[in-house]
């Protein structure tokens, strides 16, 4: 047998496996296609800024976005009460987007940040999948009163790309004028809580932000810190006005080199592109109890 002719039959027979890949079932219906917004504008509607080692400020209000979110609860929102809400995901030409349309990301399918006007309620829930396709369904308790913005953070399985959107609902009642100035500490549950941020917080510059924890005292008590969401900490920023957020996920990725158990401290990297006030809400697992703590931080022009 020639060479050409062994390269030919060698060629054939990858381009065989390389299309037979191509045709097996990814357990979708969408294809990349569906998450592409067309017409005026579209070079502005990519929302996909996930990159871990330089993570963004997600501006998904005013980004066009090529998915539909509506939001319905079975009963009118109450201050403290449960409610039951049904999330509808679909693409921009009404296509639903089901559990195996998504991809599992930090242990979920899909992250629903959801926070209040005054930024002092934040819940990080995941839905689950309701009756029908692209239905899924959530259990809150808003604890304050106003406008609350919901945005989803997931990744579609067609591209692999984080994907986020943002729908509402109200709660009825006074929303509270408040007035927050810089705050880098929080204490609850018998421990103290602390956001390490640049002396001047530029926007449009790269940050390093540090998060300690450690109990009040001379003497130091271990802090049980454990996983949550696939990282020992998350952190949420938001804008004054809601227009975005910015997911931050820890430097030290490794579960099995645990932190300091005294004094544990995890490094997040983050570029906010405007300059205002921004609450920062740190997520983690202590003993099993999550906890949530705000902090609040001005970034300079």
């Amino acid at each position: 047998m020639s060479q050409n002719r062994q390269i030919a039959i060698i060629t054939a027979a990858a381009l065989a496996v390389y299309l037979a890949v191509r045709l097996l079932p990814t357990g979708t219906n969408l294809s990349h296609m569906d998450f592409r917004v067309e017409g005026k504008g579209a070079d502005k509607s990519s929302l996909e800024f996930c990159d871990p080692a330089n993570p963004q400020f997600i501006p998904v209000v005013q980004v066009r976005s090529p998915i539909v979110l509506s939001l319905q609860s079975a009963a009118a929102p109450a201050r403290g009460q449960p409610a039951n809400f049904t999330l509808t995901l679909r693409t921009a030409s009404g296509k639903p987007i089901a559990p195996e349309d998504l991809l599992v990301a930090h242990t979920r399918k899909l992250h629903l940040l959801v926070v209040d006007p005054t930024l002092n309620d934040y819940q990080h829930l995941h839905p689950e999948p309701g009756r029908r396709a692209g239905e899924w369904v959530f259990t809150m308790a808003p604890q304050r009163a106003g406008l609350y913005r919901v945005f989803a953070d997931f990744t579609p399985a067609a591209t692999s790309r984080g994907l986020y959107g943002v729908a509402e609902f109200t709660v009825p009642g006074t929303v509270p004028v408040v007035t927050r100035e810089p705050s880098t500490r929080w204490q609850n549950g018998g421990f103290n809580f602390e956001l390490v941020v640049p002396k001047v917080f530029r926007a449009g510059q790269p940050a390093d932000l540090a998060f300690r924890i450690q109990s009040p005292g001379t003497v130091k008590q271990p802090v049980p810190l454990q996983p949550v969401m696939g990282a020992f900490a998350h952190l949420v920023a938001f804008d004054e006005t809601r227009s975005g957020f910015a997911h931050l996920h820890p430097a030290e990725v490794d579960l099995a080199k645990a932190p300091d158990a005294l004094r544990p401290e995890l490094h997040f990297k983050v570029t906010i592109p405007a300059p205002g006030r921004y609450a920062i809400w740190a997520q983690v697992n202590l003993g099993g109890t999550e906890v949530f703590a705000p902090f609040w931080v001005d970034v300079a022009p």
